[in-house]
C-alpha cells in the first residue's frame, strides 16, 4: 500500500503521524511511504532519519496527498486540506467530529472513508489510540494551568504546591478517566491540594484507593461542582464521551462566582467543551476571560511535547495501521474488531452515530 505522512498544518501542532522507527516498520513489510519534507521538524526527528528508515521524501504536500492510498495525520483536516479529499483515498486521524459540523460534512461529500483513532477499543473496551494523547494532556493541563496562575500571566498568583506556612493551590479535576487521572497524578506530584469528580463511584473509590485519602473523592452533581469550584484555584475539564459531544459542566454564572485569576482548562475542547463558553484557542494565544477567571483551550496540547507525543502516538497507531495496509479496512477488522468503531465516513455516508445524534444527520450503520 502507499502510505502519506503529510505535515501538519494546525497552529503549532509539532507532532507528526509517525516515527521514523514507525515508518520503517511499515517500509519493512513492503509498504511504499510518502513523507513530506519536514513534516518531522518539529517533533526532532529530521528528515535523514526518515531517508535512512526507506521512506521517499516528497517536497509538496499535494504530493503525498495524490499518491497516497492512506493518509496518515494527527489532527483532522484544515481548510487548506479540504481540497486533497477523494473518494478513494483512506484518511486515519484523530477526528472529533462532534465538535465540528463543518468537517463533518467536507468528509461526507468527498466520500473518504475517514477513520477517527479516538473511537477505536480493545479487547477490554479501552480507547488504545487515544489513552497515550489523553495521558499527556492531562499532565499538560497542570504544567499549563500552573504556569497562568502566575502573576504576570494574570493569574491568581498562586504557586501550586505552596511553601512551608501556605496554602497549597486547589486544583478541581472533573472526570475521572485517563485524562482525569493523570492530571490527577500530576497534581498530586506537585503537592496541590486535589479534589476530583465524577458520576461513577467506582471510579472515585479507584483513586480513593490509590492516594489513601490524599486525593478527596466527590461525586459530580451541579451543588457539588459549584461548591468545589467557588474554592478553586485551577480546574481541569478532562470530561470524555467516547465520540460524541461533551456535556457542558460550568456554566458562565458559575464562572462569575469562582475566585479572581483562577484557571480553568478545557481538555475535552476538542469535543466541544465542558465549559460553558469554552471555544477554540491555539498555543500562539491560548487563553481568554471569562468573568475575572482564565480559559485556556487549545485543542492539540499534546503539540507541544512533540518528540513526546509522536513516539507515543506511533507506538499505538502502528498495530492498526499495519493491519489496515496489509489487509484493507474490511480485513484489518475482522483481524482487530475494535477498529469498526473508529469508522465515520465512507461512501459519502455517516457511519457514527454518536456523530449523527450531534448534528442531526442521517446514519446508516456499516455492514
Amino acid at each position: 500500500m502507499r502510505i502519506g505522512i503529510p505535515r501538519e498544518v494546525m497552529n503549532n501542532e509539532g507532532r507528526v503521524a509517525l516515527s521514523p522507527e514507525g515508518a520503517r516498520a511499515l517500509v519493512e513489510a513492503g509498504h511504499r511511504v510518502l513523507v513530506e519534507a519536514g513534516a518531522g521538524v518539529r517533533s526532532s526527528m529530521p528528515d535523514e532519519e526518515y531517508q535512512a528508515a526507506g521512506v521517499e521524501l516528497v517536497a509538496e504536500a499535494a504530493e503525498v496527498w495524490e499518491d497516497s492510498d492512506l493518509v496518515l495525520k494527527v489532527k483532522e483536516p484544515q481548510e487548506s486540506e479540504f481540497g486533497y479529499l477523494r473518494e478513494d483515498l483512506m484518511l486515519f486521524t484523530y477526528l472529533h467530529l462532534a465538535a465540528s459540523l463543518p468537517v463533518t460534512q467536507v468528509l461526507l461529500d468527498s466520500g473518504i472513508t475517514s477513520i477517527a483513532y479516538e473511537t477505536i477499543t480493545d479487547e477490554a473496551g479501552g480507547l488504545p489510540l487515544l489513552t497515550p494523547m489523553s495521558q499527556t494532556a492531562g499532565r499538560l493541563a497542570v504544567m499549563e494551568g500552573a504556569h497562568h496562575l502566575l502573576s504576570p500571566m494574570g493569574g491568581r498568583g498562586v504557586l501550586l504546591p505552596g511553601v512551608p506556612g501556605t496554602q497549597a493551590g486547589r486544583v478541581v479535576v472533573l472526570g475521572g478517566g485517563q485524562v482525569g487521572a493523570s492530571a490527577v497524578a500530576m497534581a498530586v506530584g506537585l503537592r496541590a491540594e486535589v479534589t476530583v469528580m465524577d458520576l461513577n463511584p467506582k471510579v472515585l473509590q479507584t483513586f480513593d484507593d490509590l492516594y489513601q485519602g490524599r486525593v478527596r473523592t466527590l461525586v459530580s452533581t451541579p451543588q457539588a461542582v459549584e461548591e468545589a469550584l467557588i474554592d478553586a484555584d485551577l480546574v481541569i475539564g478532562a470530561v470524555l464521551v467516547a465520540g460524541a459531544r461533551t456535556p457542558v459542566l460550568v456554566p458562565d454564572a458559575l464562572v462569575a462566582k469562582m475566585k479572581p485569576g483562577s484557571v480553568l482548562v478545557d481538555v475535552a475542547v476538542d469535543q466541544g467543551g465542558c465549559f460553558e463558553s469554552s471555544r477554540l484557542t491555539s498555543h500562539e494565544n491560548p487563553t481568554f476571560k471569562v468573568s475575572n477567571s482564565i480559559f485556556y483551550c487549545v485543542p492539540n496540547m499534546p503539540g507541544a511535547v512533540a518528540n513526546t507525543s509522536t513516539r507515543a502516538l506511533t507506538s499505538a497507531t502502528l498495530p492498526f495501521v499495519k493491519a489496515v495496509a496489509e489487509l484493507g479496512f474490511a480485513g484489518a477488522v475482522e483481524k482487530l474488531p475494535g477498529l469498526a468503531g473508529g469508522l465515520m465516513t465512507s461512501g459519502g455516508k455517516l457511519r457514527s452515530r454518536a456523530v449523527a445524534q450531534a448534528h442531526d444527520l442521517p446514519f446508516v450503520e456499516i455492514s
